[in-house]
């Protein structure tokens, strides 16, 4: 008995994501085709001239959006912003520096203050706890 293996496959919407790219800027072809595993791991390791342009000039996703201000997607809507955006623009939004962008940034700075704080807490919490129990390895 022979057993076929199939290849495995994603929506474009997947693969844009993956990427990071946003799907409508993507070609047609990309649009509307499915990508298989190795499709997707050729696109990664060696971008078509398209996907670099993408990635260098957007327009961007939100994620990627979010992360190039240095923000959270909800500081994002927050302040305003709900569409893609191009590298330009996210570039003139750092030189502007508009008030909603350096809360966000000051939160998120908070943010990720507090996840350290809670992070080096159970770390101390784990290895209280691994002190109280006797090593039995001896």
């Amino acid at each position: 008995m022979t057993s076929h293996q199939t290849t495995q496959t994603m929506k474009p919407a997947t693969a844009a994501k993956k990427l990071g790219v946003y799907l409508e800027a993507t070609p047609a072809e990309f649009q509307e085709g499915v990508v298989s595993r190795s499709e997707l791991s050729t696109l990664q390791t060696d971008p078509p001239e398209w996907l670099q342009e993408l990635r260098r000039n957007g327009p961007h996703p939100r994620p990627v959006v979010a992360a190039k201000l240095g923000i959270s997607i909800a500081g994002l809507a927050r302040g305003g912003v709900t569409e893609p955006l191009t590298t330009e623009q996210i570039d003139a939004l750092k030189k502007d520096l508009p008030e909603w962008l350096q809360k966000e940034r000051a939160t998120q700075a908070e943010v990720r203050k507090e996840a350290v704080r809670i992070k080096e807490k159970r770390d101390r919490e784990k290895d209280t706890e691994r002190g109280d129990r006797p090593d039995r390895s001896r």
